[in-house]
């Protein structure tokens, strides 16, 4: 199974992630970051030989082989042994980040790719990363074309030096005028980040694929959804305990009064007095009630480590309906669609316990056990001392 040209079949691919699932759910981490693991090393094996060889005999170090292997991405096979040979003979010479940028150069000689061959593959490669900083912070990255990033950050930088100076304006406006003005102390870098906000949250593409049709479905007139966890006496403003943002973490108590205020449905829950569970929610109005109910008892993916909230999910009959399986609460779970796929196409059972409780059992028969995940912000610490431990992971 090579990884040279990074393409694999569904039945293959499916296989790798049952395999990565297995070692996720014993190791007590996320399988998308296992499988990354094992596609690294499978294209060192399978397509560099000779670094893998050098790497084993402490001639390069875990970085050099990094370097290699991507630079060598770009490489055609027929060049690619002669490839490996020279850039490890040059990897040699020193620590990585002084060898690589001879590494880059070197790799010029090896392809015949233009400058605008490679940007183009390298453009396939953009994307948008969210990343929890903690105290209630995250940092969004956008990967892109140079030349639209310089673009957008110079646009930012003169929306926030006008924004600023409508404020210095207005601040000498007001004194002039013997009133009482709050000035705008916000940096230029805090000024861009609020801007770059206002139009992430409300504004719509200039390139919309639904544009001309009706307005609901314009892309610009989609909205963000997030799903918020908070006690009733946080909502009330008797506390000041932070809630949780499902998915993401914890926010602040004003944050969640905020977002509480604005929005025009929200859910009640009801939590079991013993395990601290949700059993059932209301509504002042009468949507589809299961579905919320699940996700709100559910919050997140029910795969073991897998944090992707329940609003994104897919709701999965355990039992399938085709074989009879019935639509309710005791036979659906909340499961992405990465891990929805892999119960459908792999060898992965499930297994509803009742009360909620996931039995997942592996390929090789491993059995799993996912309880019903407890809100962070509706118990109390002494609740969190008096729960059992989870059971220890099994060896490999």
């Amino acid at each position: 199974m090579s990884r040279r040209n990074g393409l694999l079949g569904r039945e293959t691919d499916m296989q790798l992630r049952a395999v990565a699932a297995e070692f996720a759910a014993i190791a007590r981490c996320g399988d998308r970051r296992v499988q990354n693991e094992i596609g690294r090393a499978l294209e060192i094996v399978d397509a560099n030989p000779l670094v893998l060889v050098a790497w084993e005999d402490g001639r390069l170090t875990a970085k050099h082989v990094d370097d290699i292997v991507k630079l060598g991405r770009n490489i055609p096979e027929e060049n690619h042994e002669e490839w490996q040979e020279a850039a490890i003979a040059v990897a040699e010479r020193d620590v990585p980040a002084r060898v690589h940028g001879a590494l880059e150069s070197l790799a010029q000689h090896f392809t015949a790719r233009t400058f605008a061959e490679r940007h183009k593959a390298a453009v396939a490669d953009r994307g948008v990363y969210l990343r929890d900083l903690g105290d209630g912070m995250s940092e969004l990255t956008l990967r892109g074309a140079t030349t639209l990033l310089v673009a957008i950050d110079d646009r930012l930088n003169q929306m926030a030096v006008s924004t600023i100076d409508a404020a210095k304006e207005a601040a000498a406006e007001a004194r002039a005028a013997g009133e009482e003005h709050d000035p705008d102390t916000r940096t230029r870098q805090q000024v861009k980040a609020d801007v770059l906000c206002d139009l992430g949250l409300t504004g719509g593409p200039a390139v919309d694929p639904t544009h001309g049709v009706d307005g609901k479905t314009s892309l610009g007139a989609i909205r963000a959804r997030v799903q918020l966890v908070v006690t009733a006496d946080t909502l009330a403003g008797k506390d000041d305990r932070a809630a949780e943002l499902v998915g993401a973490g914890l926010i602040d108590a004003d944050t969640a009064r905020t977002l509480a205020g604005d929005a025009t449905l929200w859910d009640r829950v009801y939590l079991d007095a013993t395990t601290k569970t949700v059993t059932h929610v209301d509504q002042y109005r009468p949507p589809a009630a299961l579905r919320r109910m699940l996700q709100a008892r559910d919050r997140h993916c029910r795969w073991p480590g897998c944090h992707l909230p329940a609003i994104r999910c897919e709701l999965d009959h355990s039992i399938d309906h085709a074989l009879g399986g019935p639509t309710c609460e005791s036979n659906l779970c909340s499961l992405c669609q990465r891990h929805h796929s892999m119960k459908q196409f792999t060898d992965w059972l499930v297994l509803q316990l009742g009360a909620g409780i996931i039995q997942w059992t592996s390929p090789t028969g491993r059995v799993y056990r996912e309880d019903l995940p407890v809100p962070s912000v509706c118990f109390t610490p002494e609740f969190v001392a008096e729960r059992p431990p989870p059971e220890p992971a099994p060896p490999f």
